[in-house]
C-alpha cells in the first residue's frame, strides 16, 4: 500500500498534521515516539498554548495522547533511517519496516544529532543507523555502538547477540549492563576513520584508537543530509515557504525543524498548514 502521507515526528507539529489529515480522511502513517515529544514532556510550565493554560509539558503530552486515541490515530514507534525517491512517490526505511508514500511531512523538531567527523562519508561503508537492518552483516565481528537514549537499549542487546565484541558508548546516565562481550566505554568517540574506503576505527577523546568493523549510531534522529539527500536547508533548518513547502516535490516541513521561534503554538499552526499543503499536492497528482 502507498500512503497519502508519512508524518515524521510526534511533537505538536506532528500531532497537528495528524489531526488535520484524519479530519480530511487521508491514509497516513505517523512515525515517531509513542510517548510523544521528550522536549515537551520535560517542560516545567507552558503558559502560551491556547486552551491549555499553565500546563506542564507532561500534561500537554497526555492531552495529545488522549485526543489521538479518541480518533484512533496510531503511532509507529520507530526511527526513520533513510528516504528515497521512488518514481512518483517516496520509500521510507524505519527499523526493519519499509513504507511507501506520496508525500512527507517532516515534524522532527531541531535535529540535534551530533554527527562525528567522517561519519557522513562512511554511511553504508561501516556506519549504520539500524540494528535490525544491518546487524547480521557483523556477526562474530567487532563493532561499536553509540547510543543517545535508554529507549534504544533493546537494539544494543540485539547487536550483542550477534557481534563477537561490542564497544558501547552510552551518551546518557545509568546505562544497562549486557553480556561479557559488551564493554561500556568511559571515553567518548570523537572521530570515525576510514581505511581503503571503509570504516576502520574510532578515535577517542583521549587520543586512543579503537579498531572496529562497524559502528551503529542509535540516536533520536538522523541528520537531514543523510536522511533525504537534496533537501535544502538554511542555517541547520529545513528551508520552507509560507505553505511549508520544501524544494522537493511532495515534501513539507513544520515546527522547530523549520527555524525559530521554537514555540509549541507556532509548531502546531505549521503542522496544520503543512497537512493542507500535502492535501493540495495529492489533489494535483490526481
Amino acid at each position: 500500500m502507498i500512503y497519502d502521507t508519512a508524518i515524521i515526528g510526534t511533537g505538536p507539529a506532528g500531532v497537528s498534521a495528524a489531526l488535520t489529515l484524519r479530519a480530511n480522511d487521508k491514509k497516513f502513517i505517523w512515525i515517531g515516539s509513542k510517548t510523544f515529544s521528550d522536549k515537551v514532556g520535560k517542560a516545567e510550565r507552558i503558559a502560551n498554548y491556547p486552551g491549555l493554560p499553565m500546563v506542564t509539558g507532561q500534561e500537554m503530552n497526555d492531552v495529545f495522547r488522549r485526543q489521538c486515541e479518541e480518533l484512533d490515530i496510531a503511532i509507529e514507534d520507530r526511527m526513520v533511517t533513510s528516504i528515497m525517491k521512488f518514481g512518483d512517490h517516496y520509500a521510507l526505511t524505519a527499523g526493519s519496516e519499509f513504507y511507501e508514500t506520496y508525500t512527507i511531512i517532516f515534524a522532527t523538531g531541531v535535529a540535534n544529532v551530533g554527527t562525528l567527523p567522517g561519519e557522513g562519508e562512511l554511511v553504508g561503508k561501516g556506519v549504520s543507523y539500524c540494528a535490525t537492518c544491518d546487524g547480521f552483516l557483523y556477526k562474530n565481528k567487532t563493532i561499536a555502538v553509540i547510543c543517545t537514549a535508554k529507549r534504544f537499549e533493546h537494539e544494543v542487546e540485539f547487536l550483542s547477540g550477534l557481534a563477537a565484541k561490542v564497544y558501547y558508548f552510552p551518551l546518557y546516565k545509568d546505562p544497562s549492563r549486557f553480556g561479557e562481550n559488551v564493554e561500556i566505554m568511559s571515553e567518548r568517540a570523537v572521530k570515525m576513520n576510514a581505511e581503503n574506503g571503509r570504516l576502520a576505527s574510532l578515535t577517542l577523546k583521549n587520543g586512543e584508537a579503537v579498531s572496529v568493523n562497524g559502528v551503529f549510531c542509535l540516536r533520536e534522529s538522523v541528520s537531514l543530509a543523510t536522511l533525504l539527500p537534496g533537501l535544502a536547508t538554511e542555517q541547520g533548518h529545513i528551508a520552507v515557504d509560507r505553505a511549508m513547502v520544501t524544494n522537493l516535490p511532495g515534501v513539507f516541513a513544520a515546527g522547530d525543524c523549520t527555524g525559530r521561534p521554537y514555540q509549541y503554538v507556532k509548531a502546531a499552526g505549521e503542522g496544520n498548514v503543512a497537512a493542507h499543503s500535502a492535501i493540495e499536492y495529492l489533489a494535483s497528482l490526481r
